[in-house]
């Protein structure tokens, strides 16, 4: 029977062996926030959404090769809000639907500029909308 000692040793080993697989991410925000404009149904008006995006990537050292690429990142994002009807932005199911169109088209773009998808997954860190 092991110790405590020898289990408080082994507790933190395998702590600490997550700890270095978690460390491999990074993360990169497009900055500034993400504003654009959307056409609001009910009021034939335009209204707007202002969203923070944080782009987790595989690896920390893709952060070089993110800021290099993001004003294209960024056009791409806007885009794809600008496309948005205003029920999917101002709902919670449309926001992850519009989470996930961003995902899957950022990670196509960067597969094809870069050879590697280089974005593990994208958070919306702030999400305001108003129309």
């Amino acid at each position: 029977m092991l110790s405590k000692k020898w289990r408080w040793i082994g507790l933190i080993c395998l702590m600490m062996s997550g700890q270095n697989a978690m460390g491999a991410y990074a993360y990169y925000g497009l900055e500034p926030d993400i504003v654009t404009n959307y056409l609001s149904e009910s009021s034939k008006n335009l209204g707007y959404v202002r969203v923070t995006v944080e782009l987790m990537l595989e690896d920390a050292n893709h952060l070089e090769t993110a800021e290099h690429h993001a004003p294209l990142l960024r056009a791409t994002t806007i885009d794809i809000f600008g496309r948005q009807p205003e029920e999917k932005v101002k709902s919670l199911t449309g926001r992850e639907e519009i989470r996930q169109d961003v995902l899957r088209t950022l990670r196509e773009l960067m597969q094809q500029e870069t050879g590697s998808p280089l974005v593990k997954d994208v958070i919306f860190t702030k999400y305001l909308y108003q129309g």
